[in-house]
Parts: structure tokens; C-alpha cells; sequence
């Protein structure tokens, strides 16, 4: 039996401001479960849309999106979506600075209904995966940018979401900082064998994942050769 794609677009358009700008252009993909993939592409080319669409954030005008072989609805039904298989990860960390690290993690399942004890267990249990544990009392004021970015990743993964969408992670960190928080985006990718589409401009960080979709223009372009070996690839894009 065939197994269905993680995440598959079939020509999916989306534009803004009346049609004159084409976010989307016709974009047609399929990305394979488990999967590490960079979205890559200069400014305006259509990188955040795509992974709005894809989390349910945001809705194509025509074409299709499917998450493991089903067709996602309208948007005011994609709540349970979002709360429950989609983990979000923000350049800017969307934090809320007045409560804690675990706080801060217990907010991203409040939409799943949880009780308070077990939201909280789940919460300490997602930071002491990004080695946050010990700091899971203090308030995210007093962390650095790449200890606030480890709050967002256990924020993302608190709900069991096996879909990881993280629109340019790394982009307020330095180097060293970034190149750690991708590591621990991969980590957590293997360990709960979930899907991984991150969206870069930084060519480092695209040669670390197994494919890269690169979009000009709302369209998919030629992208260099998967770094991790062709011969992992089961579908071209």
C-alpha cells in the first residue's frame, strides 16, 4: 500500500491585493513524511505563504492541500489542525514576556482543552526536551535569543504536532547560536519522526536538510542537488 505524502500542494495559487501580487503561483509539490526540507528564495517570493498554507493559517484561492493523503478544509475549521498536528516555530519567538518559559508552552495547548495539570506536565516534559527543563519557572525575559528560540521549539512540540513549520528560526540569532537551534529542530524531527519544512535564506542551513523547494516569483525554480545524496529522494519536486 502506497503510503500518502506528508504535505502535497497541487497547483495551489494564492495572490494578494486584488491579484496583483501571486504569493503562489500554481505551486505543485509533494514532501514525503519524515522529511527535513528548507524553503528557500529571495524576498517576496512566496516562502511564507507556502507554509501559511500549509499550517492552516492561511487558504489557497484554488488548487488543493493535502496532509497525509486528506484534503484540508476551509480555514474556520482547521482548529483542531493547528492545536493538534501543527507546531509552529517564529523568527521572532512569539513569546509573551510577562510569563514563564513553561507558561509560555502551556499557552500553545490551551486550544487542545487539556486540563491544567496535564497541560503543565506536557509543558515541562517539551522543555526538558530542548534542554530547558531547569529553567522552565523563569520568565523569558532573562533568557538569550537562542534560549528563547528552545522555548518556542518545546512550545511547537508540546501537543505531539508531527508537522514542524519554522519560518526563518535562526534569523534573529547569530551563527553559532542558529546552527545549534537547527540542530535541535533535526533532533527533534528524528526522534518523533515528524516532518520539518523550515524556511531559510541562509544557504548553510539548506544544505543541512534533505531537499530544498526554491520559489521565485510564487513558483518553484531549480533548486541545487539534495546534500544528503539523491538517492534518498523518493520523489523530485
Amino acid at each position: 500500500m502506497t503510503v500518502p505524502a506528508a504535505v502535497e500542494l497541487r497547483d495551489v495559487r494564492r495572490t494578494y491585493e486584488e491579484g496583483r501580487i501571486r504569493a503562489l503561483d500554481g505551486v505543485s509539490l509533494s514532501i514525503p513524511k519524515g522529511a527535513f526540507v528548507a524553503i528557500t528564495g529571495p524576498s517576496g517570493s512566496g516562502k511564507t505563504t507556502l507554509l501559511n498554507v500549509v499550517g492552516g493559517l492561511d487558504e489557497a484561492e484554488s488548487g488543493e492541500v493535502l496532509v497525509e493523503g486528506a484534503p484540508l478544509g476551509p480555514l474556520r475549521t482547521l482548529d483542531t489542525y493547528r492545536a493538534r498536528r501543527v507546531g509552529f516555530v517564529f523568527q521572532l519567538f512569539n513569546l509573551l514576556p510577562t510569563l514563564t518559559a513553561c507558561e509560555n508552552v502551556e499557552v500553545g495547548l490551551m486550544p487542545q482543552g487539556l486540563p491544567a495539570p496535564e497541560r503543565e506536565a506536557r509543558a515541562r516534559a517539551a522543555l526538558a526536551a530542548v534542554g530547558m527543563g531547569g529553567r522552565a519557572d523563569d520568565t523569558v525575559t532573562r533568557f538569550s535569543g537562542g534560549e528563547r528560540q528552545r522555548v518556542g521549539i518545546a512550545r511547537a512540540i508540546a501537543g505531539g504536532a508531527t508537522l514542524l513549520l519554522a519560518d526563518e528560526p535562526t534569523g534573529a540569532l547569530d551563527r553559532a547560536t542558529g546552527i545549534a537551534i537547527v540542530d535541535l529542530l533535526d533532533r527533534v524531527r528524528r526522534e518523533r519522526g515528524a516532518t520539518l519544512l523550515v524556511v531559510t535564506h541562509n544557504p548553510e542551513i539548506a544544505a543541512r536538510a534533505d531537499r530544498e523547494i526554491r520559489l521565485v516569483d510564487g513558483r518553484l525554480a531549480e533548486a541545487p542537488a539534495p546534500a544528503r545524496g539523491a538517492e534518498e529522494a523518493e520523489a523530485p519536486f
